[in-house]
């Protein structure tokens, strides 16, 4: 996750952007740098939680796709 400074900095260069002032081409750089560091961090987060999930129907009866359980098994989650 992002530190709290870098994300304040992402929502002060993005309230900057919108008035007419506008960004200055090293501030539209750093914004792009802290914009692929924040997506970079969110999706190995999404990637994380999703390879963690077990899916079972209503009976109860593991459903969870094949990819995701080889995925499981290379990484020791869930006993696979």
């Amino acid at each position: 996750m992002l530190s709290k400074e870098k994300l304040q900095r992402i929502n002060a260069l993005a309230k900057k952007a919108k008035t007419s002032e506008g960004l200055t081409l090293s501030e539209q750089d750093e914004q792009k740098k802290l914009r692929e560091e924040y997506l970079k961090n969110f999706r190995s987060g999404m990637r994380h939680h999703i390879e963690g999930m077990k899916v079972v129907d209503d009976d109860g009866t593991d459903v969870t796709p094949d990819k995701l359980k080889e995925i499981q098994k290379e990484k020791g989650i869930h006993g696979r």
